[in-house]
């Protein structure tokens, strides 16, 4: 992962098993460096994260206040690095914690058992939907974010043409030459589209989808920041006013303008939406468990979770955690977003990938 502009970020995650390898690096400390993690009576608990990881310093310093505990970060690279960096590393690992997993990835950290099962004080409070871990508590649901196509206002309003809403409108010809979306090997968005997709026309309909889609013009580009930057008119100075993003991402529209308007210059397609779900978890082999287990207490308590909006731009998991004014008055509600099964899409995803691969780009 790794942050947007104005703190939206795009998740940029390499999928292929090659990618994942080649991009386990060498992960960069942040904070205290001279802490040390080792030993049972540690009162360093280490936070093994991407790069997207951002929370307020006081909100940090209230955990270590009351916990007793001095909080590392250690950040990676995007998430598919971080969690293969931690399956490498799973019999000598680099932190206590690791946060930023989710369920496109989740199996694999599962089926390697890099975590140790931890039912966190205050789980009760988090909705069952995003518990895909609930009978063995090996990871806890942090927060989560909706994959989905936005749109530039001004472009349908100039036309007079009302936007997609569903997957099926995409492909009318109504909307011919009007999308671009991310490459769904090298980007987290664009496997994210793929695997709406995927859930919407299931494992026999899904190539016909992208058929039509790609005979009604669908672009195709690396990453996020080139989609949503520069070929995205919403945004940037491109000519396409539809793009694979987040749900939140009108929401950098309006922050810090004054005055605000009365909406988002861009808008969301409701009916394309995926769901992804960020978890954290206990590592096993951890030097401060108990730190370990504090901290992700901490992560789903209300001054974590409402911190987040801001910093990381994705929903609190905790619902009784408030929402910034920004996110409830520009922010959209996805109410029916597809998902699938954390194992369907570890079964499925390198061939998905595969196929997606010789049917859109070659």
């Amino acid at each position: 992962m790794q942050r947007m502009n104005h703190g939206l970020r795009p998740r940029r995650t390499a999928v292929t098993a090659l990618a994942l390898v080649l991009g386990a690096g060498t992960l960069a400390a942040c904070g205290d460096d001279t802490a040390s993690s080792g030993g049972g009576e540690s009162k360093t608990v280490t936070l093994l994260t991407h790069d997207s990881f951002a929370a307020s310093d006081a909100v940090l310093k209230e955990f270590e206040a009351k916990s007793g505990y001095k909080v590392k970060v250690l950040k990676g690279k995007d998430a598919g690095a971080t969690v293969n960096q931690a399956v490498l590393s799973k019999d000598n690992p680099q932190g206590d914690v690791l946060f930023g997993i989710d369920n496109t990835l989740l199996s694999r950290g599962l089926d390697n058992g890099i975590f140790t099962p931890y039912e966190a004080t205050g789980l009760d409070t988090i909705p069952g939907e995003l518990q895909l871990d609930k009978d063995e508590h090996r990871v806890t649901p942090v927060d989560f974010g909706d994959i989905c196509v936005n749109y530039d206002r001004k472009y349908f309003a100039d036309k007079k043409l009302d936007p997609p809403q569903t997957f099926a409108d995409l492909v009318k010809p109504a909307y011919k030459d009007l999308l671009v979306t991310e490459n769904a090997a090298t980007s987290s968005p664009g496997l994210g589209f793929l695997l709406g997709t995927a859930a919407a026309y299931g494992d026999d309909g899904w190539q016909d989808y992208w058929k039509q889609l790609k005979d009604n013009g669908v672009e195709v580009v690396d990453g996020w920041e080139q989609a949503y930057y520069e070929r995205f008119s919403g945004a940037g100075k491109g000519d396409k006013p539809l793009v694979v993003s987040y749900a939140s991402s009108p929401l950098a529209g309006v922050l810090d303008v004054k005055p605000q308007p009365e909406q988002a210059p861009t808008g969301v397609s409701t009916g394309t939406c995926f769901r992804q779900i960020e978890f954290a978890g206990v590592l096993k082999g951890a030097d401060n468990e108990k730190g370990a287990q504090a901290l992700v207490d901490f992560m789903i308590g209300k001054t974590f979770q409402e911190d987040m909006p801001l910093n990381m731009f994705v929903y609190p998991a905790n619902p009784d955690a408030a929402l910034p004014e920004l996110f409830t008055k520009y922010g959209e509600k996805i109410d029916d977003p597809k998902s699938l099964d954390p194992a369907t899409i570890d079964k499925n995803r390198e061939q998905w990938i595969k196929t997606w691969t010789s049917l859109v780009v070659r």
